[in-house]
């Protein structure tokens, strides 16, 4: 792991929201002007192939990052805020035993990510 590379990963870790390569690298570039856009990108990629990252897509198709537990599990993704929140394995079980018994299909692998507004948004957004 290159010190870039960790600096990335921190500031992925700080961040505690999803942020795209593009605003990551404009955080990092304030105490790091010599780290490029490009390792930034690649940094990212590495964390997502090692787990340590999810890749989330935004409206417009732009992808962006959150520092997650390497455990698998699922996500609640804010539209709004950019906030996201782990959900467990045993919560998405519930969920792939009711596909199984309705359509006999069994689930090898799932990756769920919700998309919509967190509590703190939709009060918000009632005021």
């Amino acid at each position: 792991m290159t010190p870039q590379r960790v600096i990335i990963a921190e500031a992925l870790r700080a961040a505690r929201r999803a942020l795209s390569a593009q605003e990551l690298a404009e955080r990092i570039k304030r105490d790091h002007p010599t780290i490029g856009r490009a390792t930034v990108y690649r940094a990212l990629d590495a964390q997502v192939a090692d787990g340590v990252a999810s890749r989330f897509e935004r409206a417009g198709h732009e992808w962006a990052y959150i520092a997650c537990n390497p455990t698998h599990h699922h996500h609640l993704v804010c539209t709004r805020c950019q906030a996201v929140e782990e959900i467990e394995q045993e919560l998405a079980a519930l969920l792939l035993s009711s596909v199984s018994r309705r359509h006999g299909f069994a689930v090898d692998h799932a990756t769920l990510n919700l998309y919509g507004k967190c509590g703190r948004c939709r009060l918000g957004s009632a005021a």
